[in-house]
């Protein structure tokens, strides 16, 4: 589906907000960073963070690249290029491996709970800084989405109490989601072609992820061929393509409410582990994936918004 960049566009992303093409887009990111807490669960006991966030990197640059091209590149301005490369390194290398390396001492529902403070963060720092205001379905639904992350969290906690250390690192890659997300918001407002820009702020990250080659070449020397194919499957699938329809929502978008959407990730996780992996959940757990959907809805509706 091709995008298009004309200013008239980019000014009217509230009324495209509520698209079929952009809840597509919507859907198919949420669908598919669910599924990145499978594919970092099968790959995460063979590859060290570093390791596999390179991995992941490199094969995502590759297949951003061929649908860059397929897109057509569109150089950004050069007044540009330095936030995009601190862009990339935030988003693609610090954020990658805060996650991974907090999801090696924190269970994934206590880890889930941690990152999800990003979304409330853009809420507020989008409101102050980029003028998007606070619409009251997204001040009410974000809440009630994120309380529903917090119980998932408490079902899945460990009785050993959660590690300081993958806390923080949980709290670092939620830092980094909130300001990559605005500093996104930022570019693509500035006119920068979304599928360019996420192609070169992949590389960008897998640059500044080469430190870890070393430790790559020994992990896919000794990993089994399941866990690298996770890995392969994390770079297209939750990298390559859930960040390009990503980058198309967020253009289309407010960053608050695009943000808040991914609340339903962990609903979606819940229902995938139960599918792939046969984790069933509890009650409390179907309840808190109850309240991100609802939570989600509410920040979807329009109650009488002012243009």
């Amino acid at each position: 589906m091709p995008e298009t960049r004309r200013a008239d566009d980019l000014g009217s992303a509230p009324a495209r907000s509520q698209g079929p093409l952009v809840l597509i887009a919507a859907l198919v990111t949420v669908v598919l960073w669910a599924s990145a807490f499978i594919g970092i669960r099968g790959a995460g006991p063979h590859y060290d963070p570093g390791a596999l966030a390179l991995l992941r990197m490199a094969v995502g640059s590759v297949a951003l690249g061929v649908i860059a091209l397929r897109h057509g590149i569109r150089l950004p301005a050069k007044r540009h290029w330095w936030l995009i490369v601190v862009w990339g390194v935030g988003w693609f290398c610090v954020y990658n491996l805060a996650l991974n390396a907090a999801e090696r001492t924190l269970d994934a529902g206590t880890a889930a709970m941690v990152v999800n403070l990003a979304p409330l963060m853009v809420v507020i720092f989008s409101g102050l800084f980029l003028r998007e205001g606070f619409p009251k379905p997204l001040v009410i639904g974000a809440p009630i989405a994120f309380l529903g992350v917090v119980l998932i969290g408490m079902n899945s906690s460990t009785s050993a109490g959660p590690d300081i250390t993958g806390l923080l690192l949980a709290l670092l890659a939620a830092v980094m989601y909130a300001g990559c997300t605005l500093v996104q918001k930022h570019l693509l407002s500035a006119g920068t072609d979304a599928t360019t820009l996420t192609w070169f702020g992949a590389l960008a990250g897998t640059v500044a992820l080469l430190p870890w080659a070393g430790s790559l070449i020994g992990a896919l020397q000794t990993a089994p061929l399941d866990a690298t194919l996770w890995v392969v499957y994390l770079g297209i699938f939750p990298t390559a393509i859930a960040f390009t329809t990503w980058a198309y929502v967020l253009q289309r978008s407010t960053a608050g409410q695009t943000s808040a959407t991914t609340y339903v990730v962990p609903a979606v996780a819940i229902l995938m582990s139960w599918a792939i992996l046969g984790e069933v959940p509890t009650p409390l757990m179907f309840l808190g994936g109850a309240l991100c959907l609802l939570g989600v809805l509410v920040t979807r509706l329009r109650w009488g918004r002012r243009t």
